[in-house]
Parts: C-alpha cells; structure tokens; sequence
C-alpha cells in the first residue's frame, strides 16, 4: 500500500449561481468542493467522513467526472482525468466504478439483474457474448445472490438484496478503485453489517481500493484504514482511522467523534458530549479564515484571518488548524 492508484490534487467543484430568465448574470458561487488534496493508496480503504452539506457525495462524483473540477486535478493510474475526453474517461472508468446511495434509485427498474449486470460486460467487451451468462452468475454468487434470481427485476428484492445487486454491478469491470458514497445509510442494521463485512472481503480477496463514505464513525472506523475528514469542502484532518477517532486533533474532528453512541447504558449517560453552536456556514457565503471558526470553542481573532493549511501533526497525522499544538 505504498504506491497510489488516486492522487487529488487541490481539486474544487464550483457551482455558479444565476439571477434572472432573460438576461441571466452570476450572483454568487457554491464552493462545494474547494481545494482538496488526498491520495487514496492501492489496496487501501479510505473513509470520507462530514456532516450533510460538507461535499462528500460533490468530491465523490468530482472523482468520477460525474461532475467536472473546476480546478485543481484527478489523476488516476497516472492519468489526469480532469483533462481527459470522453473516449477517454469512457475506457479509464473501467478502472474505477461507483456504488450510489439509494440502491432503489440506482438499478433501472425496467432491466432484470441479468441484464443490469451483463450491460457493462457488452459495452465494454470484456468477454464474448456467449461467456455472459455465466460471468453474470459468478458476480452474483461473490455477492452472495443465488443465480437462479437473476431474471428477476429490482422490485422484487429488499433494499439489502438491491445494494448487493449494485455492487456486483461495479465488479462487473474488474476495477482497481469503488467509490461507495453511504452504501448502507438506507439499509437496517443487521443489513448493514452484512454489506459492511461483503465490502470487506471484497477489498481482501480482490485488492481493491475503496473510498468509503458515511456518517457513522463507529461504520468508518471498522471498515477503514485511513479517514479524512471534511467540513464545509476542506479536508480538516487526515490519519489512521483508529488513531483519528481515539485521539481527534481538530475541534470539529472532536465534536464527531463525541456524537458516537456508546452501547454500555451506563456510560452513555455519563458521557460528556460536544455540540456546536449554531448551523454548519453556507458554502454560497463561507467565512473568512477558518470555515469552522464561528462554531468552534477555541477560535481566536487569528482563526479569522487565513485559511488554514493541512500541515503534519506526527508521522501519519495531517491537521488544518491555526491553534494545533495550543488545544
């Protein structure tokens, strides 16, 4: 896991916003993604972590071209696919595939699984016609369907079963990196433990790279090597995922990891939790400085001034903080 397969470099999705029918003119922008660097290693999981509105699901879909940078670069294998054309990012995103969500949402209700699963071999020719039928039950069986379910359509499956159908969707290709943005948040939980531990075992035996998005910290931190953690379009802290959930260096890192439930009744309720004041900023109007400073405890008259960088805080620990080291 030394070597990278996705290198971000001060990426940014921004989004204008227009008044007006006739004579339309710009009145503002949405930095919902604003100069992220990150690298996710090979055979790495790597958990993206935030409140709603923090750009997680934009930097995913940014990853993908499914929305285009308007800065900065995504370089893939080597490849910058901020750059690429659309031949090109077609024959790149072989290497790379996406599980959305809604797994209600992201199946064509009209396709039966077989066809779902066997349109991305066809496209792409990944093996000869005939071969398809059983490169379709194979992908089934390695996410834990039966093959005899594959002339069924999306409707006739729970949301456990669709979410499996949606992976096996993104192995179709053989991919080296799946983005999963909150994979499980609309499942029960003793189905989300299932995807969980399937995902898992899909990264071991096949050496996949994952970026895994969610909210539950408790989620990140069993499934994940490393986590990055987001607030308002920025990476504010970055590091091993046990590490980073034990020991948080960043304020809002803290108040995240304070909102995890503890199952122990006793300790729950004397659990000591930080909340923040006020709502997360607009990323239309973002304030100057430091984006967290107007909910943060420690904020000072300098967290007002300039951005703060992500500077190292230890070997494998990267803060951005104007206080690191006073708090």
């Amino acid at each position: 896991m030394t070597d990278s397969i996705l290198q971000l470099t001060d990426v940014s999705a921004h989004f204008p916003i227009h008044s007006g029918f006739v004579l339309k003119r710009q009145i503002g922008t949405v930095k919902a993604v604003d100069g992220v660097t990150l690298s996710v290693r090979r055979g790495e999981v790597l958990g993206l972590v935030g409140e709603s509105g923090c750009g997680k699901s934009t930097l995913a879909r940014t990853i993908m071209q499914l929305v285009p940078t308007t800065g900065g670069t995504v370089v893939l294998n080597g490849q910058n696919l901020s750059t690429s054309s659309r031949a090109g990012l077609r024959a790149v995103r072989r290497g790379m595939q996406m599980v959305f969500q809604d797994p209600y949402a992201s199946l064509n209700p009209r396709l039966t699984v077989y066809a779902t699963l066997a349109e991305p071999l066809l496209v792409h020719h990944v093996c000869p016609p005939a071969e398809v039928p059983a490169r379709v039950a194979a992908l089934m069986q390695t996410v834990g369907l039966a093959p005899r379910y594959m002339r069924k359509y999306p409707h006739e499956f729970s949301g456990g079963q669709r979410q499996r159908i949606a992976i096996a969707r993104a192995l179709a290709l053989e991919p080296e990196l799946i983005i999963a943005d909150e994979p499980v948040s609309a499942l029960d939980v003793s189905i989300q433990a299932q995807i969980l531990n399937l995902l898992a075992q899909l990264c071991r035996e096949m050496n996949l790279s994952l970026v895994f998005i969610a909210h539950d910290l408790s989620v990140v931190k069993h499934i994940s090597d490393r986590v990055a953690v987001m607030y308002l379009g920025k990476i504010v802290e970055l590091g091993p995922a046990a590490d980073v959930i034990e020991r948080p260096r960043h304020p809002y890192t803290r108040a995240l990891v304070s909102a995890i439930p503890t199952p122990n009744p006793d300790v729950e309720r004397t659990r000591q939790r930080i909340v923040l004041a006020g709502d997360p900023p607009s990323p239309l109007h973002p304030p100057a400085g430091c984006a967290f400073h107007p909910r943060c405890a420690y904020a000072q008259e300098k967290c007002k001034l300039a951005v703060p960088p992500l500077i190292a805080d230890g070997p494998t620990r990267e803060v951005a903080c104007v206080r690191l080291g006073e708090i």
